[in-house]
């Protein structure tokens, strides 16, 4: 497997739940600058027992085939959207702790 894809899935898998972050956030926590796009290629493959949908734009906007599903999924877990249907991004945005970032 592509190493950049398992750093990726890494961090994805502690995303808390009823958090979300971005794939540019992803990119920076992994010192790809700028390879948010690569992270979303990575999410496309990614496992079925990875949290994926906890994975949004930086606008808080869902895209791709499943975005419908997502947008459910993330309801459930208490998200909140703004009236204009994005990812309520200010109130629902993941920090990574320091000790995550340092072993980067």
């Amino acid at each position: 497997m592509n190493p950049f894809y398992e750093e990726v899935y890494a961090l994805v898998a502690k995303i808390p739940y009823g958090k979300v972050v971005s794939y540019s956030q992803i990119s920076w926590y992994l010192g790809k600058m700028n390879q948010a796009r690569a992270v979303g290629r990575a999410m496309k493959l990614s496992p079925n027992d990875l949290p994926a949908h906890r994975v949004v734009r930086a606008d808080g906007v869902l895209v791709g085939a499943s975005a419908e599903d997502r947008r459910a999924a993330l309801m459930a877990e208490g998200i909140l959207f703004k009236p204009n249907g994005r990812v309520d991004m200010k109130a629902c945005s993941w920090q990574i702790p320091a000790a995550d970032l340092e072993q980067h």
